[in-house]
């Protein structure tokens, strides 16, 4: 059972989260909300931290903002919720180092859900030993961590991801991890033909995160030399992967790894943002349309905003057709970032990913595969002179 403190002025959300909380909640006021955490803790009658901090954002969510961010570094050991718009909340909220934003209107299953989610995160936390938190990325990073993104599904993150892996692996065997945090419907065993023992729910909740030699253990072996994460074979098994996990596994692999590849769930979840503070090179992946070039806007302007866009960022077009009726420097203007590379449509690639083999592999004479490889030439180019400035791949 999780302690819960709330703060709201709406009798109806009061008693969903006494529910929620199965009884073991506090509830004050919302107004005025406190600007510290130390006056806000005051109305408890106990000297224990609550677990879980919610907080009904509906009327102030500036000030609820503020105190979330005060509570994140002053008091770690509390998670916060955000109740209120998630979709005006959820940026501001991600910087705030809030652990969850839900709906003024969620039910009582829901909201139970939430704190049990982020009660579990904390109780984490709080029992791991002070020489084994997550230690800041400057402080462990050996290897490159090239993360694959886009706003938007079906874009081709993972035939990004894994040919991106593979030819790594052929250039530095033994050298390169691959992790699919696409924790729901990650499909980088099929695209690798792996049937994998350990899968990343496995990895994250032993003492893989702790111990490399464990950690070695639990990886899937391709037969190329590449090491694979798996993603979780069901969506509820991957529901229990937490952000702190993500983190502290790819901090952990950074350390054994040159080059460490992770494949996302499509936008910015919260995993996804785990993944972005152990990013040295972000990969920002749009399909060649109108849609896909705006969701890369807004999905370049939140990292910007977040400070998670690197310097050696890449922007890859997908499935580019001079016939479809945009330029490279219309995407250009539409996304106010320079294109690096683009590569077309093949049906080799559909092929590959049925047989589960690579298309570097599988057709390595393929446009696609050729153009794969000049990101490849990028990164091992560069590998040995990693500078914080820019590198275009002629597109």
């Amino acid at each position: 059972m999780s302690n819960v403190l709330l703060t709201t002025d709406s009798p109806d959300l009061q008693t969903r989260v006494q529910e929620a909380a199965r009884g073991a909640c506090i509830a004050i006021p919302a107004h005025p909300l406190p600007s510290e955490p130390a006056q806000l803790l005051a109305h408890l009658k106990h000297d224990s931290l609550p677990d879980v901090l919610v907080l009904d954002a509906t009327r102030a969510p500036e000030e609820a903002i503020a105190l979330a961010a005060r509570f994140d570094l002053e008091l770690p050991g509390t998670g916060v919720v955000l109740v209120g718009d998630v979709a005006a909340l959820s940026v501001p909220a991600m910087r705030a180092g809030v652990r969850d934003v839900v709906s003024a209107d969620l039910d009582v299953d829901g909201l139970r859900a939430s704190i049990e989610r982020v009660a579990a995160a904390v109780r984490s936390r709080r029992s791991r030993p002070a020489d084994v938190g997550i230690i800041p990325v400057s402080a462990t990073i050996q290897g490159r961590v090239l993360t694959v993104l886009s706003p938007k599904g079906g874009a081709g993150k993972t035939t990004i991801a894994t040919n991106l892996a593979i030819g790594l692996a052929e250039s530095a065997p033994g050298s390169v991890v691959l992790v699919d945090l696409d924790v729901q419907f990650g499909d980088v065993a099929t695209a690798l033909g792996l049937e994998p023992e350990y899968t990343l729910d496995d990895v994250v909740h032993g003492a893989a995160l702790t111990d490399p030699i464990a950690l070695k253990t639990q990886l899937t072996q391709h037969a190329s030399g590449l090491s694979v994460v798996c993603a979780p074979e069901n969506p509820a098994a991957g529901d229990t992967v937490t952000p702190e996990q993500v983190g502290a596994l790819l901090g952990m692999l950074s350390t054994q790894f040159r080059f460490v590849v992770v494949d996302t769930a499509a936008g910015l979840e919260a995993r996804t943002l785990a993944a972005l503070d152990h990013t040295t090179d972000p990969i920002l992946l749009s399909t060649f349309d109108v849609p896909g070039a705006r969701g890369l806007r807004k999905e370049i302007a939140t990292l910007r905003e977040l400070g998670m866009l690197t310097n050696a960022r890449q922007v890859v077009l997908n499935f580019s057709d001079p016939k479809g009726g945009l330029s490279v420097s219309d995407v250009e203007a539409t996304v106010r970032a320079r294109v690096d590379l683009t590569i077309p449509f093949s049906k080799a690639v559909t092929a590959s990913m049925n047989v589960g083999t690579p298309l570097l592999q599988h057709r390595p004479k393929d446009v696609v595969s050729k153009q794969l490889r000049k990101l490849l030439t990028y990164y091992i180019g560069t590998a040995a002179r990693r500078t914080n400035g820019r590198h275009r791949v002629a597109a």
